[in-house]
C-alpha cells in the first residue's frame, strides 16, 4: 500500500513537474516573441526617424535615451554645406496642375538625395524646393569637400537624365543651382521643447545659400567659394566668377563655377 501511494505520488509530482515545464515554455516563447516583436518596432522606430534625422543621430539617441529636453550635444565643427534649389518653379507651378508638379519635385528631391547620400552626405532639411546637405558634420570626413562637389556632379548628370524623361511624357524640364562653402559651425540637435531636429549652422550655410542664388547671376549650375576652392582635389576643373556682393557679407565674393573633373573629360574624349 505504502508502494502504491509512493508511486502515485511521485506519478502526482511528475505531473505537476509536468505541466510547470509546459508553462514555464509557454512563458519562455512568450517572451521571445515579444523580445522579436520589440526588437522590430525598434528597428521601424529607427527606420521611421532615420527620414528625419541622420542615421548616425538616430543610432546615438537610441544608445544614449532620448531625453525630452536633452539631446546630442551641439558641437564647433568644420564642415561643408551645399544648398541647392530649383530654377523657375514659382512659374512652373503656375502652369502646371498640382498633381503634375508634385510628381516632378518628387522626382526631384529623390534624385537629389540619392547623390547627396552616395558621396557621403546628409541631408538637414528641406526648404521650399530647396535642400540644405552638409558634409563631414556628423563624423570626421577629410574628404567633404571633394565629397560635396562631386555629390553636385552627380546631382547635374542625374538631373540631365530625368529631363529626357519629362521630355518623353512631354513635360518642361527642371533646372537646380547648387552653392557649396567650407568652414566652421555649430552641429547638434536643434529646436524647441515641442520640435528639434539635427542641424549645421553657420557661415558655411549662409554662404552656399548665398552662392546658390548667384548661379543665376553668373549662368552656371555650381558655384564653389574661396575657402572651398583651396581645399578640392587639383583634378575639378573650375572657372573664376566675377567678385559678386551678396546680402549679408561685407565684401564681395568671389566664387569658382564647376566645369567637372580633368579624369572625366579625357574619358569622355577617349
Amino acid at each position: 500500500m505504502t508502494l502504491t501511494l509512493a508511486v502515485g505520488a511521485a506519478f502526482v509530482l511528475a505531473a505537476v513537474l509536468a505541466v510547470a515545464l509546459y508553462h514555464q515554455c509557454q512563458r519562455g516563447r512568450n517572451l521571445q516573441r515579444q523580445l522579436q516583436a520589440a526588437a522590430w518596432d525598434l528597428e521601424h522606430l529607427q527606420k521611421a526617424c532615420a527620414r528625419l534625422a541622420p542615421a548616425g543621430v538616430v543610432q546615438s539617441l537610441v544608445a544614449d535615451g532620448i531625453q525630452p529636453d536633452a539631446g546630442p550635444a551641439a558641437e564647433r565643427k568644420l564642415a561643408t554645406a551645399l544648398f541647392v534649389d530649383l530654377v523657375g518653379f514659382t512659374t512652373m507651378s503656375e502652369r502646371l496642375e498640382p498633381e503634375t508638379l508634385l510628381r516632378i519635385i518628387n522626382g526631384y528631391y529623390q534624385r537629389v538625395s540619392e547623390a547627396i547620400d552616395e558621396h557621403r552626405g546628409h541631408i538637414g532639411s528641406f526648404v521650399g524646393d530647396g535642400i540644405v546637405a552638409y558634409f563631414g558634420a556628423i563624423q570626421p570626413n577629410p574628404w567633404q569637400c571633394d565629397d560635396a562637389v562631386h555629390a553636385a556632379l552627380a546631382m547635374r548628370t542625374s538631373i540631365r537624365a530625368y529631363n529626357a524623361e519629362l521630355a518623353r511624357e512631354g513635360l518642361p524640364p527642371i533646372a537646380i543651382g547648387i552653392g557649396i562653402d567650407r568652414g566652421p559651425g555649430l552641429a547638434g540637435l536643434m529646436g524647441s521643447r515641442e520640435r528639434r531636429e539635427y542641424a549645421f549652422i553657420g557661415r558655411p550655410v549662409n554662404l552656399a545659400a548665398r552662392l546658390q542664388a548667384l548661379t543665376r547671376v553668373h549662368g552656371v549650375d555650381i558655384l564653389v567659394s574661396e575657402a572651398l576652392r583651396t581645399e578640392l582635389d587639383p583634378s575639378f576643373i573650375l572657372a573664376p566668377m566675377p567678385a559678386a556682393a551678396v546680402k549679408g557679407f561685407a565684401e564681395p565674393v568671389v566664387s569658382y563655377a564647376v566645369d567637372g573633373r580633368s579624369a572625366d573629360r579625357k574619358t569622355t574624349a577617349g
